[in-house]
């Protein structure tokens, strides 16, 4: 079927490999009674087989004409088109308890994780097909060049597990990177644990903004050195070198120390 060219500006690489679609819906496992919501449909390569297992399944696609050719082919009572972009669609108005999957588009990859963060009381759990790269630091550990200011926001809220890589040519057109797949579960206990969300993001922000400098020059105005040695932190170490909890450590003495 001819869908026409990909459209460079919504950053398309359509996912075509049957052996990965397949090993994509046995990780995400949809139940029948699963409320699944898929980002990107496309031209509906995993659409189709999810729409096999559920009983509901809302997609949101940026691309009206792919939106339009979706309803018109699949005509299925229990797919709900959104046409619409996902930087800016409030998922919480399709309920709770939400699955989500979606081949996030590599240009706008980071904000749209931070946008569906900040809606993760809404979601059970979150499948995403990303840069390889992107989920290198996804998933990554104190200490090493991967790790920054996307690996905290993610540790604070969730668990994150990198699942499979897949390669270009499982895509058409191919990007000239690797892909991987991963699974993020919102952990509301983590959550709990952060007294102020805009302040600890405020904190990890300013920290890794100039990763190089110690971490008493890169805070300073937020918090002192003799604050940090307070918290058992040293004032002279470095944004990579400190785990979740210490972050959070550092982000409720600000929020705290302001209220």
């Amino acid at each position: 079927m001819n869908y026409g060219p990909p459209r460079k500006r919504f950053g398309q690489h359509f996912l075509h490999d049957p052996s990965v679609l397949d090993r994509i819906v046995q990780a995400i496992d949809p139940a029948a009674d699963d409320h699944v919501v898929e980002i990107g449909p496309g031209r509906g390569a995993l659409t189709r087989p999810l729409l096999g297992r559920v009983a509901r399944l809302d997609v949101v696609e940026l691309d009206r004409d792919l939106a339009a050719r979706l309803e018109v082919e699949l005509q299925d009572s229990r797919l709900h088109v959104h046409q619409g972009d996902a930087l800016r669609f409030d998922f919480r108005v399709l309920g709770t308890d939400l699955r989500l999957v979606g081949n996030l588009p590599y240009n706008i990859s980071t904000p749209l994780l931070f946008h569906l963060l900040e809606q993760s009381d809404c979601f059970r759990d979150l499948h995403v097909m990303l840069q390889k790269e992107v989920v290198d630091r996804m998933a990554a550990a104190p200490g090493g060049r991967d790790y920054g200011r996307l690996t905290v926001a993610l540790a604070a809220r969730c668990r994150v597990e990198r699942l499979f890589v897949i390669r270009p040519g499982a895509f058409s057109p191919p990007p000239r990177v690797d892909s991987a797949f991963a699974r993020l579960v919102p952990d509301p206990e983590k959550r709990a644990q952060i007294d102020s969300e805009p302040v600890f993001d405020q904190v990890v922000t300013r920290a890794f903004s100039q990763r190089r400098k110690q971490l008493a020059n890169s805070l300073r105005g937020l918090v002192d050195a003799a604050g940090l040695q307070t918290l058992g932190i040293d004032p002279t170490s470095r944004p990579e070198t400190l785990d979740v909890a210490a972050f959070t450590k550092i982000a409720n003495y600000c929020a705290r120390k302001n209220s």
